[in-house]
């Protein structure tokens, strides 16, 4: 059947229930759909009928839905079905009710710089997980990733992609792809792998940042030329709030020999997270992007070498109609163009005969001119390449001596021998010192010093720090933390976070002042508290709490040895027995005992009795605490009545 509008409302294979058509390529319709069987919307990708009998389009779309529905992941658009009906081919895959990335691009122009390092973060997130399965998706671009409205990035459109790396990705005379993000192997033919689909993101997040592609033409191997030729000025040239380290992650991305690139996924995710959480980005990465910035690449004409300028931005005039929507989930035909090989030849022979020429120049000028002493320029202030032809075009030899600097940016000329305005001979030497940006200082290992330690190690490197006081069950003032790392080199000046230990979180010391020991000891136990105990004298019982240090309700860390005062008990002694003792033996006795006399006089007839001890208070054999005053009634002899007299001893 023809497969046309007339497919919205019908049901299609007997199970799809076409809604409305989401968006139309060159060889398929892509329509929104509703799963009969399990009551959820799909989008289906119908094959067109005039493609549907070509072996090579019927394969790249069974390619792409065997290659996408091996690979479940968040970030990949997942294929439910796929099958033949009614005369035609289909996939049925995963509905995302959101927009292009292209689309939200031409909508809105470039992105803020957190929103775009996310995006190009999950679009690696999806290709980290394809090339682990021996994927590589070989059309990354702007059209084949979906944003939901919830800022989700998912990625489409497998029908290009191949198993392993041994593809390529000419196909009888074409270029398979879209041009302005095709790799240079892809651009040139030859095998590609996994770096290749880096490549193509860095073009993507080149576009996220400053709203264009960095290479145009008019025509797809125009453009595939620049790929392998040019170096692309970086995202700050065009919008300046771009950060320096991220200009460098874009420029190796998109490094011309994929040696030079991100080897994987994972490693420019690393890179891309480092400058959103603003530290320093791998050492590897700064070498390659500045090499790939200070090494200009040049076009040869007939007659002589001129710089490649980065093209123009180009911008929709005032009330130009927007593109058309993308076409979602769809990818485009293959564009079939003229081979490139013979332009790069025509290439080759231009440039061979133009620096033959400029060879050829430079011979005759010096042998006119070589017996002439020149002036020596100026050439602090000017880039490495721009100083170094400086003094190659006098006729003099350059000399470069790298090092760091303060205040002067990386491959810039800060200092130079000969002084400028000296004459010397052509041929003579001249020493130019170009700066390697800030000096660079080791991390030092601060985990588990002191703070005081810790302060004095990173400012002996001269870094900048910032401590943070966290609770800890590590000892009060310990650095728990660090970052950067140890050992990782930085840029002087460079701040490095360390969290301190501010010892255990305080808690509520328990009163056990009044109960038993043993009660006592449980209950700060069960707290987390140490237990360290005295016996003191007190007149309470024997095993009371009696104090504690520190005091009950005051806050204490966990492992805080309470230190709790015990009683011995009232300290008391045995009243001596000194009935029928004379009253001095009696209270030399009660006295070398502890305790006071008291004495009371009884009248008595009995001589024996006179000056004895007859009865005392508290009896003999009593315990009673020391200088507790015993009452003796001791006799006294008497003829006739007399009244008592009462008398105390001390």
């Amino acid at each position: 059947m023809a497969v046309t509008d007339a497919l919205i409302g019908t049901l299609f294979d007997g199970r799809y229930k076409v809604v409305r058509r989401l968006g139309a390529g060159g060889m398929a319709n892509v329509y929104l759909a509703e799963d009969q069987e399990l009551g959820r919307r799909v989008a289906i990708k119908i094959l067109n009928d005039r493609h549907a009998h070509d072996e090579q389009f019927v394969e790249r779309f069974r390619r792409e839905a065997k290659n996408a529905a091996g690979l479940s992941h968040p970030n990949v658009v997942s294929i439910y079905d796929r099958g033949e009906a009614e005369g035609t081919y289909y996939i049925a895959m995963e509905y995302l009710d959101g927009r292009s990335l292209k689309e939200l691009i031409v909508s809105r122009g470039p992105a803020p710089i957190p929103v775009a390092i996310d995006y190009a973060r999950q679009i690696l997130a999806a290709l980290r997980f394809a090339h682990r399965n021996g994927i590589v998706h070989r059309d990354i671009k702007p059209h084949n990733v979906l944003v939901d409205g919830e800022g989700r990035v998912k990625v489409t459109d497998f029908g290009i992609a191949r198993a392993g790396a041994a593809s390529q990705m000419t196909e009888a005379g074409s270029i398979v792809g879209t041009a302005q993000y095709l790799s240079p192997e892809q651009a040139k033919g030859t095998a590609v792998d996994q770096r290749s689909d880096i490549y193509s993101l860095g073009i993507v997040l080149y576009e996220l940042l400053t709203g264009s592609v960095p290479f145009t033409g008019d025509t797809p191997v125009e453009i595939a030329m620049k790929h392998i030729s040019e170096t692309p000025v970086p995202p700050s040239s065009v919008r300046p709030d771009v950060p320096h380290d991220l200009d460098l992650v874009v420029t190796r991305a998109l490094a011309k020999d994929p040696a030079e690139r991100y080897q994987s996924a994972e490693e420019m995710d690393a890179d891309l997270e480092r400058v959103l959480r603003g530290a320093a980005i791998a050492r590897e990465t700064e070498e390659s992007a500045t090499q790939i910035l200070s090494a200009p690449t040049t076009v040869m004409s007939a007659t002589q070498a001129t710089a490649v300028k980065p093209p123009p931005r180009r911008s929709a005039p005032p009330g130009y109609p927007p593109p058309p929507p993308p076409v979602y989930y769809d990818y485009d035909e293959p564009i079939r163009r003229r081979p490139i090989w013979p332009w790069l030849l025509a290439l080759l022979f231009v440039v061979a005969a133009g620096i033959g020429g400029y060879f050829l120049y430079n011979q005759i000028s010096s042998q006119i001119s070589s017996d002439k002493p020149v002036a020596v320029d100026i050439y602090t202030g000017l880039r490495t390449p721009d100083a170094m032809a400086k003094i190659h075009s006098a006729g003099l030899r350059g000399k470069i001596d790298f090092r760091p600097s303060p205040t002067v940016a990386q491959g810039f000329v800060f200092g130079q021998s000969p002084d400028p305005g000296t004459r010397v001979n052509k041929g003579n030497q001249v020493t130019i010192t170009v700066s390697t940006g800030k000096p660079k200082t080791d991390v030092p290992e601060i985990v588990g010093k002191t703070e005081t330690d810790a302060v004095a190690a990173l400012t002996a490197a001269n870094l900048r720090y910032k401590a943070l006081q966290v609770p800890s069950n590590s000892a009060a003032g310990q650095v728990l933390a660090q970052d950067p790392k140890p050992g990782v080199q930085v840029t002087e000046g460079t701040l490095v976070h360390f969290t301190v230990s501010k010892g255990p979180t305080p808690v509520s010391v328990p009163s056990v002042v009044g109960v038993n020991v043993a009660t006592a000891n449980s209950t700060l136990q069960g707290a987390g508290f140490k237990v360290g105990s005295q016996t003191i004298d007190s007149n309470q019982p024997k095993d009371t709490v009696v104090r504690q240090d520190p005091a009950g309700g005051s806050s204490a860390a966990k492992g805080t040895t309470v230190t709790i005062f015990v009683s011995k008990g009232p300290k008391t002694s045995t009243v001596p027995d000194v009935q029928s003792y004379d009253k001095t033996t009696a209270g030399q006795t009660l006295h070398a005992a502890g305790f006071n006399v008291r004495v009371t006089w009884q009248d008595t007839t009995d001589p024996s009795q006179d000056g004895i001890v007859l009865s005392q208070d508290p009896q003999g054999g009593a315990e009673q605490k020391p200088g507790t005053v015993v009452t003796l009634t001791v006799g006294r002899l008497v003829t006739q009545t007399d009244t008592t007299d009462t008398t105390t001893t001390p």
